[in-house]
């Protein structure tokens, strides 16, 4: 998994809000990405719906927000309009290839067994490109706060 001070994999995703996301376009720029392990689930809304109502505060302090999840554009376009927050850029990585560059592709245990997925983890970009801050074990309740609260230090 990637930690404080690494640099952040380049990737080229497509969002739910039609734009294409390259992140050397994001050099310059702070931003958050929050990775949610599954659309339309109870944890993953919640997460998805209090980062929604976060992103203008957060566009505010200069920092942009994203979320992702495996899954097509198409279906992240349904689950941001489903939570409230269609301006939100939910990306796509149908392929879990920038959850597995980022390290939160990982061994997942349930009630059904062990499987591979997304761990719920958000990472806080700098403007250098490298992590500045790493949320591992993320509770969805309450966390775009956490992060917006992390933003204003």
């Amino acid at each position: 998994m990637l930690q404080i001070g690494d640099q952040v994999p380049q990737f080229r995703m497509e969002a739910g809000t039609g734009e294409v996301v390259d992140s050397r376009e994001l050099v310059g720029k702070r931003w958050v990405i929050y990775f949610y392990p599954k659309d339309n689930t109870s944890g993953c809304t919640i997460e998805t719906r209090e980062f929604g109502l976060a992103q203008e505060a957060l566009l505010a302090r200069g920092v942009l927000v994203f979320g992702c999840s495996v899954g097509d554009a198409a279906a992240k376009k349904s689950f941001a309009a489903s939570c409230g927050a269609t301006g939100l850029p939910l990306l796509a990585d149908p392929d879990h290839k920038v959850a597995e560059q980022f390290g939160v592709w990982q061994l997942r245990k349930s009630a059904d067994g062990e499987h591979m997925g997304i761990a719920r983890t958000t990472f806080l970009i700098g403007k250098d490109g490298m992590v500045e801050r790493v949320w591992e074990g993320v509770k969805p309740e309450g966390h775009a706060q956490e992060v917006l609260d992390t933003t204003a230090a």
